[in-house]
């Protein structure tokens, strides 16, 4: 006879009333095992000794110069009206500055062309490098 019942001489088998706890607490353990090998891989830093090093500063933004000129030939150094001699002395200042600043150039559209050809040679002269045309993007001959 079997103590626990299973194969009994005579009579009906009864069921057993009871949960196994064993299967149970085995899958805990193991997952709880899972739980404390990969939860110091989810933390995404990375312990790194960084050398110290000395930077410099990034360079300042170079200035933007609007040089416009009239149909008569008159020209303008931002906003002030300014004569030959005049524009030619600031145009040797902004040479010398570092970064050169940027020469944006507003000529009219009936301006003669040796008036911006003189201002042109001016500026290469005097060293400045950085000279841009500014238009009107929008198409002149559209109605």
């Amino acid at each position: 006879m079997m103590a626990f019942g299973g194969l009994t001489s005579g009579g009906r088998a009864q069921d057993m009333a009871e949960i196994n706890m064993i299967p149970l607490i085995d899958v805990m353990l193991v997952l709880l095992v899972i739980f404390i090998i990969t939860a110091p891989l989810l933390t995404h830093a990375v312990k790194v000794d960084l050398p110290q090093a000395a930077s410099q500063p990034s360079p300042p933004q170079a200035e933007t110069i609007q040089l416009s000129i009239q149909a008569d030939g008159t020209v303008f150094w931002n906003t002030e009206a300014v004569n030959a001699d005049e524009w030619q002395a600031r145009m040797a200042a902004a040479a010398a500055q570092i970064p050169q600043p940027e020469i944006h150039i507003r000529a009219d559209g009936n301006l003669a062309y040796r008036n911006l050809a003189r201002v042109m040679a001016d500026a290469a002269r005097s060293g400045l490098s950085r000279l841009a045309f500014v238009m009107d993007p929008r198409d002149s001959a559209a109605p």
